[in-house]
């Protein structure tokens, strides 16, 4: 069974608002990206006319860190019949029209978004104060309907093990890797990124207050989930959902079971490097001994050598 992975993007029109509302205007991507998927795949017409699952995971940057709020979803290529009798596969390599889903989801992110400006559920200070008027409010929302809203289907994805890798690719990470960083040097940060048109990897040198600046763009609300279950996967009902797909795909209801590893293992794993190791020496191991209170000292942690080290 393939699985497809779809990423929702947001215009950059509607940057500033985001950066002074987050958690409401990012509630309204998730609301506006799984009501459009969960009514595509309920639509018979669209191919399936079943009960759609799904993983929604939040990114809100780009390569150079600018602000680009967008939602990679991992989709299963079928749907649930809704008599729970027949699992409905997708007929070909793409699930639904983009350009029809691509409408439909700006449709529901723009009338979301102005039921939250009816409520005054939004704010509008500094530099978007005009925005926050009744006029500026609508000239948001025209530009909005104006500009093409990006709705992008990948390669279908056939094997297991590669949902995994992509899912994971994007599941728990920051807005930019430590490997990324080349230098900082004369208040400047160096950073490496792949250029979207050519694939190669270029480099870029920005003010350390710029960087600052642009890497706090990215901190989340308090609370905010920014990895969501939807339908088949929503959390209340995915354990019976996935054993009764299973079976109607001719495999073992039983789910396997999770090997539990510890972050040193799993490390080890992805990376071939052994983290409880001394960074200096890389021979003595790193042990915990112990939490000290905030602003007490140094980190609880001691360094155990090898004999005669």
């Amino acid at each position: 069974m393939p699985y497809f992975h779809a990423v929702f993007t947001l215009p950059h029109e509607l940057n500033p608002v985001i950066l002074c509302n987050k958690k409401v205007m990012l509630r309204i991507l998730f609301k506006a990206v799984s009501e459009t998927l969960l009514e595509f795949g309920a639509n018979p017409a669209n191919g399936l006319g079943g009960k759609l699952g799904f993983i929604s995971i939040l990114h809100t940057w780009d390569r150079l860190l600018n602000d680009h709020f967008h939602l990679h979803c991992l989709v299963p290529g079928g749907a649930l019949a809704h008599d729970r009798n027949q699992w409905i596969g997708c007929q070909s390599d793409y699930l639904f029209p983009i350009q029809v889903l691509s409408t439909v989801f700006r449709g529901k992110f723009i009338y979301y978004l102005k039921k939250a400006y009816q409520n005054n559920e939004l704010i509008f200070p500094g530099n978007t104060e005009s925005v926050g008027t009744s006029g500026g409010f609508r000239a948001l929302v025209n530009s909005c309907y104006a500009c093409d809203w990006v709705v992008d289907f990948r390669d279908p994805i056939e094997q297991p093990e590669y949902v995994l890798e992509y899912l994971a690719r994007y599941s728990h990470r920051v807005a930019i890797a430590n490997n990324r960083i080349l230098s900082l040097e004369d208040g400047n940060v160096t950073l490496a990124y792949k250029d979207r048109d050519s694939g190669q990897i270029k480099q870029t040198t920005i003010d350390a207050v710029e960087f600052i600046r642009r890497f706090l763009l990215h901190v989340l609300p308090k609370g905010f989930m920014r990895i969501r279950h939807y339908g088949l996967f929503a959390n209340r009902c995915k354990r019976e959902n996935v054993r009764r797909c299973r079976e109607l795909l001719g495999i073992s209801r039983d789910l396997p079971e999770v090997v539990k590893r510890s972050v040193q293992e799993m490390m080890l794993q992805l990376t071939g490097k052994d983290i409880t190791l001394c960074p200096c020496c890389e021979k003595g191991t790193i042990r915990s001994v112990g939490l000290i209170p905030k602003g007490s000292g140094p980190s609880g942690f001691e360094i155990l050598h090898p004999p005669g080290q």
